[in-house]
């Protein structure tokens, strides 16, 4: 995919997360990485919905801006970070998903087994601790939990989804917050049910293979 490619693309991802709930105004932020040094990154202070692809911002590896007219995400250190980290990363997205942030709030991690499609694409979601966003905390705690898992929750915060694509990282994050509503649902309803541990080895072993044949 080319810088013009990816900046349409990110683009459209941005209006969609708005359209969707998932970001409200100048929430959110994107990366995709371009090659090695390279990543565009969503720019800051803009009203998310109203992005153009010629907004995003190119930034090599350490942060330092290559092209674009506007300034990068406040939170790039948390898209380096991941990036440098996940060499099998492409592509970042956090946003603030209404009913997932709420899990976040309240201090839970979306780690109960329940659902077939959140194991398949995303796994177990553990909860980072807080860190004030942009921060080097917040950056540093995130490290320590993006190596082994593709979507987290950071604790009074919102959402961060990785993916091979942005297309990849993009469906993770609508799916984490579909889980959560469903969760929700069951919640209200009285009773959530979790599959048992043959059919969560099921599914952990298709989602291995899965990545496995894709590496």
């Amino acid at each position: 995919m080319t810088a013009r490619e990816a900046a349409r693309r990110m683009a459209l991802c941005c209006r969609q997360l708005a359209e969707r709930g998932l970001i409200a105004g100048q929430d959110g932020n994107l990366s995709v990485r371009l090659t090695t040094n390279r990543l565009l990154v969503t720019p800051a202070g803009v009203i998310k919905a109203l992005l153009a692809a010629s907004d995003m911002v190119e930034v090599d590896g350490t942060g330092r801006k290559r092209r674009g007219r506007r300034n990068p995400t406040s939170e790039l250190d948390l898209h380096l970070r991941i990036l440098r980290r996940r060499r099998d990363v492409g592509a970042v997205v956090h946003a603030h998903p209404p009913t997932a942030t709420g899990f976040a709030v309240a201090g839970e991690a979306l780690d109960a087994f329940v659902l077939p499609e959140l194991i398949l694409l995303c796994g177990r979601v553990p909860l980072v601790p807080y860190g004030a966003p942009g921060s080097p905390e917040l950056g540093e705690r995130v490290e320590r939990f993006i190596g082994e898992h593709d979507a987290l929750l950071l604790a009074n915060h919102g959402a961060v989804t990785v993916g091979r694509t942005l297309d990849e990282a993009w469906i993770r994050m609508e799916s984490l917050e579909h889980a959560a509503r469903i969760l929700l649902a069951a919640r209200a309803v009285g009773r959530v049910t979790e599959l048992d541990a043959a059919a969560v080895r099921q599914l952990s072993t298709q989602r291995q293979a899965a990545r496995e044949t894709d590496a």
